[in-house]
């Protein structure tokens, strides 16, 4: 049954991950493997890392990477993106290599940018930038060109310079492309962002994985994905959730007068 707001109760979303918690427990118990620790093994080994510090030390890393990477990519795939959009002409000209670059496997981006630059963090980044560019300028480059060419035409009545019409006509109209693109794009970028890390880096959370993936330790495999996954969760339900709420606020007017 839904709420007067048309929503499902509160209560519906605290039932699948707590059934799901209690059904790993049982499992674990029945099976007395450590190739399944239980719920409790995996809060021990991750309390124990945080108290060496060792869990901080590699989720910095990995988070440090993750902004990096980000935000260069959000800033370069929008800039291309938005060129694509509003020209026929430069859309004509990178599409092909945007075809390219967005079926391009990560892997190998990882592997060459290693081989090319060696086991640097300069490459590590660069690995991470050129698999989520082109995911940015696809989306941005859609929101390009749906602008509203009335609010262009008001613009050039009203004689808008180019930062004024940059930020009161392409953003707001562009803000919710560029949110769709951020959403994925930090699903995205953290997962390369370990791979990375297990190929050719001596810190973080993927290296980490790496290292418990060796001796078979599921416990401190399961405490560092966790833990990571609640980092982003938070990031998304924080941050990322309520900032495309209010982008999509404008296309609501009764909503933007209530």
């Amino acid at each position: 049954m839904k709420g007067r707001s048309g929503r499902p109760p509160l209560w519906s979303y605290w039932i699948a991950l707590p059934s799901f918690v209690l059904l790993w427990a049982l499992v674990a118990w029945l099976l007395q493997s450590p190739l399944l620790p239980t719920p409790q093994s995996v809060l021990d080994t991750l309390v124990r890392e945080a108290a060496l510090g060792e869990l901080w030390h590699h989720l910095g890393a990995t988070l440090g990477r993750v902004v990096v990477a980000f935000i260069l990519a959000m800033a370069i795939g929008s800039a291309i993106g938005i060129f694509m959009g509003r020209s026929q002409t430069t859309n004509a000209l990178l599409d092909p290599l945007l075809v390219l670059f967005l079926n391009l496997p990560a892997l190998v981006s990882i592997i060459l940018m290693y081989v090319w630059f060696g086991l640097v963090e300069v490459a590590a980044v660069m690995a991470v930038v050129l698999n989520k560019v082109p995911n940015v300028a696809v989306a941005v480059r859609e929101g390009a060109r749906s602008l509203d060419y009335r609010l262009e035409e008001m613009a050039t009545v009203y004689e808008f310079t180019r930062w004024q019409r940059l930020r009161e006509v392409w953003v707001p109209q562009l803000f919710p492309y560029v949110m769709a693109a951020t959403r994925g794009g930090l699903a995205l970028i953290w997962k390369i962002v370990l791979v990375v890390e297990l190929l050719g880096r001596s810190s973080g959370v993927g290296f980490q994985l790496h290292m418990a993936f060796q001796v078979f330790d599921v416990a401190t495999i399961l405490a560092y994905s966790l833990t990571f996954i609640g980092v982003v969760q938070f990031i998304e339900l924080a941050i990322l959730q309520p900032l495309e709420r209010r982008s999509s606020r404008w296309r609501q007017p009764e909503a933007a007068h209530a």
